[in-house]
C-alpha cells in the first residue's frame, strides 16, 4: 500500500472513530477522549511543515464540521502540527533517524519513552489549547487543569492501545546497495 493511500485511510478512519464513537463518550464532563490527531502524530517525516499545517487544518476542520464547532479543532490541530518538527528534532537521539525511517514510532525515535514523550507533549498541547478555546477564559482554573490532565491521560492510553493494535513495522533504510 502506498504512503498516500495509507494516510488517506488513516485520515478517514480516525475521523469516523472520533465523530461516531469517541464523541459519544463523556465521563462526568471532565474527560473527553480525542484520537483523531493521531493522524498528525503519525505523519511521515518527509512532509514539510507547510503541508503538515495544511493537512492538520483540513483534519481539524473536518472534525469541526461533524461537531458544529467554529474551528476549535482546526486551531488545535494546526498548533500541534507547527510544534511537531521541533519535538521530533529534540527527541530523536541519533542524527539522521528521520531520513532512515518513514514516520515517528517507538522504533524510529529510539524507544517507547521518547515516543510517548513526543505523543504526550503534543497531546497535552492539543488538549490545553482546545479546552482553552472552548472556555475562552480561565474562569474556573482548576476545572480547566483537571479536564486537560484527565483527558490527556485517557487519550495517551488510547494512543498506546492504537500503537499495540496497529503495529507500524518500519524497516531501517540504508544508503548502501
Amino acid at each position: 500500500m502506498t504512503v498516500l493511500v495509507k494516510n488517506i485511510l488513516r485520515f478517514i478512519i480516525l475521523i469516523l472513530i472520533q465523530a461516531f464513537v469517541l464523541d459519544k463518550i463523556h465521563l462526568h464532563q471532565m474527560v473527553t477522549p480525542y484520537i483523531y490527531f493521531l493522524f498528525i502524530i503519525w505523519m511521515p517525516f518527509s512532509i514539510g511543515r507547510g503541508w503538515q499545517m495544511i493537512l492538520a487544518f483540513i483534519l481539524g476542520y473536518t472534525l469541526d464540521s461533524f461537531r458544529h464547532h467554529p474551528g476549535f479543532h482546526a486551531a488545535a490541530s494546526v498548533l500541534i502540527a507547527y510544534f511537531r518538527p521541533f519535538l521530533i528534532n529534540l527527541l530523536i537521539p541519533q542524527e539522521g533517524a528521520d531520513t532512515n525511517y518513514e514516520e515517528p514510532s517507538a522504533r524510529s525515535m529510539g524507544g517507547l519513552l521518547p515516543y510517548m514523550t513526543y505523543a504526550g507533549l503534543l497531546t497535552l498541547l492539543h488538549h490545553s489549547w482546545l479546552f482553552f478555546l472552548e472556555a475562552l477564559e480561565f474562569g474556573n482554573f482548576w476545572y480547566f487543569i483537571i479536564k486537560t490532565l484527565l483527558s490527556t491521560v485517557i487519550t495517551l492510553c488510547l494512543i498506546f492501545i492504537a500503537e499495540l493494535m496497529f503495529s507500524r513495522k518500519q524497516k531501517f533504510k540504508t544508503n548502501t546497495a
